[in-house]
């Protein structure tokens, strides 16, 4: 059946005999949903949120972060206050690059490579979307290969069956500037729509700003009655200047916004191209296929890494330290391309026997991806090449081509035996290694290749109660699995083989959904999740950029709260006074077993019981982090909204977003650190204010308020101190038509 719908897929043009006026309009065109309908949450094992125009579009969203904060149990850590690269964890995981997620959009991977590097150093615009589904229970094993904290599946918009469009128009402070029109519609049974849109303003520091352009093409088609197919093609470009590295204490204590790396700039195009496919194979079958590919081009030129890497005359004779930084100081180039493409089927049999309904999702995947990875040190703050011949900070430091290539093949059945349901589920993932140095090795001057391979089983299963018509209990069990980075696992000097495994762990959880009475919604999970093997970055400061190691076992332990009351759905009221919220209590997030962390010359590095033998610790003191804190891991999240919105048009809503203390490192270490990449970082309260108004049936006018009360906070030391984005104003008109 997929080799049909394969087929199928290959051959979608219009034969000559078959009339324009036989095709169905494109109403109900393929796509792959993580949860779908809010209504299926009563079938799924597990904790579900789906984020709907409601939630977005109500207190006028400026960032993907701003949105998913309005999730339990999901933590995003600003990086540069434009939202390009969030950091997202789930339940105490690691946020950083959004390495322990799942992130899809319309169900197809999009990061710059989902098995070998799973980092978001891209992520698309919050505008291009209509809606956003997260899932953390067992049933996101059937959307591999990350399978530990959740699956986030952005939605793009349908098709439209009539003539339509959209145009919104906003700007504000720190040079803020959006454009962006939608149309569509469908015209003799084939659909198309159009979504443009620019962005330009500045970011929560100085010498950070950021244009993006994003365009984005879909069309569908339903052939008979039996097939129909969409294609979706997409060009993305940001063009910025921002730094990669923090601030140190003294240069925070001096001007905690301040960014002394002018010169610093990121370029990124994205081109995308996807078509999905169903054939309906008789009743109660169905065989959705997608094939997929992108390209990204991403270089990124910066003087500085982190806060420990400040231009001195050791790094760069030609500098002499930060006086120089504008002059004569180098930079580093990493330039980098990602190639990605892959098939997928899914086939879906629904079937009633002796009573009982059987729903089962099986399907394959293939998948490859290639990254092309360079570092060229230019001679100066501005250069785009390499610098001249004989300067020790010029020419290339890095030259790696990394290859993976990834086979998945998984079945769930969901087992409904009357107001129960109970799905299992498993997962096979088998991924292929294969690392390239380019550059010439001592004894080698072709450089060097390794290779290596990993076959993962990944077992889940749920259980839902549907208790009465407006509450469900649920369930789960599942493993939870990530492949290593190709770069942690195949060492850049031999070719050998590090022995870091997989991430692996067991997540359990159970909860509850229930609208007791009309107009309020309640969804209660507590979670454990207990790791075999987390891994985790080997400095204790962490970073985006450094190797990672086995942190070996951790625990997870905590519960998520959401809800939403409101008046006019209780009680009739034309006034309608909303009030949501989405807390996260994270009481466990800590080191198990012996875990020790060395701090001496050679560096800070967690590790467990052996560590390279005796020299490596010889100069290094041993300290054990049992115990401890995960970095990173807030014990309390909390974003309440409370919304008003008046039968005149007038919409007001007013949000709080609390962020818990935390720590910056294994250690736990509550002292300052001069580079500023350990250390406590406080909990901080920021709030939001949005209002709304129709001023015709078609034109609505608004206005919003980012970090009303100007809060100063921390929100990261990974790379040195970074603040939260300053207070941000913004007004706008939209038109529909």
């Amino acid at each position: 059946m997929i080799l049909t719908s394969l087929a199928a897929t290959l051959s979608l043009v219009q034969t000559p005999t078959q009339r324009a006026d036989t095709l169905r309009p494109p109403a109900s065109l393929p796509a792959i949903e993580v949860i779908g309908r809010l209504d299926r949450l009563v079938r799924i094992p597990g904790a579900g949120v789906v984020l709907d125009q409601r939630a977005l579009a109500g207190s006028r969203v400026f960032t993907t972060a701003e949105a998913l904060r309005k999730a339990s149990g999901v933590h995003v850590r600003d990086e540069e206050g434009f939202g390009l690269r969030p950091n997202i964890g789930i339940r105490g995981l690691s946020p950083t690059r959004s390495t322990t997620v799942m992130l899809l959009e319309d169900g197809i991977p999009f990061t710059i490579a989902p098995y070998g590097d799973n980092g978001a150093y891209y992520h698309p615009p919050i505008e291009r979307f209509d809606r956003i589904e997260i899932l953390k229970g067992s049933g996101q094993i059937l959307f591999g290969p990350r399978t530990i904290g959740g699956v986030i599946n952005y939605v793009t918009p349908a098709v439209p069956e009539r003539a339509s469009g959209h145009i919104a128009l906003s700007g504000g402070s720190r040079g803020f500037l959006s454009t962006r029109a939608r149309f569509g519609g469908t015209w003799s049974g084939a659909g198309m729509l159009v979504d443009l849109s620019r962005r330009h303003g500045e970011g929560s520091r100085e010498n950070i700003g950021s244009t993006l352009h994003d365009a984005t093409l879909k069309t569908g088609l339903s052939l008979g009655t039996s097939q129909s197919v969409v294609f979706k093609a997409n060009y993305y470009t940001e063009r910025s200047q921002v730094t990669y590295s923090g601030l140190t204490e003294g240069e925070w204590a001096l001007s905690p916004q301040s960014n002394p790396f002018r010169n610093d700039s990121l370029l990124l195009d994205r081109v995308a191209a996807s078509a999905t496919h169903r054939v309906e194979l008789g009743t109660g079958t169905s065989v959705t296929s997608v094939a997929y590919g992108y390209r990204i081009d991403r270089d990124w030129w910066r003087q500085s890494s982190n806060s420990a890497e400040r231009p001195n005359d050791a790094a760069d004779a030609a500098c002499g330290g930060l006086a120089n930084l504008s002059t004569t100081c180098g930079n580093q180039g990493r330039i980098r391309t990602y190639g990605v493409a892959g098939f997928e089927s899914r086939i879906r049999l629904d079937r009633s026997i002796l009573g009982t309904t059987h729903q089962v999702d099986a399907g394959i995947r293939v998948h490859r991806e290639r990254q092309e990875r360079q570092q060229v040190n230019g001679g100066s703050p501005s250069a785009r090449t390499p610098g001249p011949a004989g300067n020790v900070n010029s020419g290339f430091v890095e030259d790696n081509v990394r290859r993976n290539t990834a086979y998945a093949a998984f079945v769930q059945e969901r087992l409904v035996l009357g107001p129960w349901t109970v799905t299992p589920g498993l997962r096979l993932e088998h991924v292929r290694y294969q690392r390239i140095n380019r550059l010439p090795v001592t004894g080698l001057p072709d450089g060097v290749e390794g290779r290596s391979a990993l076959t993962q089983l990944v077992p889940g299963i749920g259980v839902t109660l549907a208790a009465s018509g407006a509450t469900t209990f649920y369930a789960g069990l599942h493993r939870g699995f990530s492949p290593p980075r190709t770069e942690d696992l195949i060492d850049n000097s031999t070719g050998g083989v590090v022995e870091l495994g997989p991430e692996l762990s067991w997540n359990a959880e159970v909860g509850v959904r229930t609208q007791p009475v009309s107009g309020l919604s309640l969804d209660a999970t507590a979670f454990r999740m207990a790791f075999d093997n987390q891994i985790i970055p080997a400095s204790v400061a962490g970073g985006s950029g450094a190797t990672l190691t086995s942190a070996g076992r951790t625990l997870h332990r905590g519960l998520e709260l959401s809800g939403r009351a409101s008046t006019a759905a209780s009680w009739g009221w034309r006034h309608d006074l909303a009030l949501e919220i989405a807390w996260t209590w994270l009481p466990v997030a800590r080191f198990e077993g012996e875990r020790f962390v060395f701090v001496g010359h050679g560096g800070s590095d967690v590790v467990g019981k052996v560590y390279g033998g005796q020299n490596a610790a010889e100069s290094r003191e041993r300290i054990s982090v049992t115990g401890h804190r995960l970095p990173y891991a807030p014990r309390h999240l909390l974003t309440a909204s409370l919304g008003w919105a008046a039968p005149q048009g007038f919409d007001l809503s007013v949000e709080a977003v609390h962020l818990g203390a935390q720590f910056g490192d294994a250690l736990n270490t509550s002292v300052l650190v001069a580079d500023g990449q350990q250390g406590p970082i406080p909990a901080a309260t920021v709030w939001n204010v949005a209002a709304d108004f129709a001023l015709s049936r078609s034109t609505r006018a608004f206005a919003a308020l980012k970090n009303a009360t100007d809060r100063l906070y921390i929100v990261d030391r990974t790379r040195g101190l970074v603040p939260g984005i300053p207070r941000l104003v913004q007004v706008g008109v939209t038109q529909e038509f």
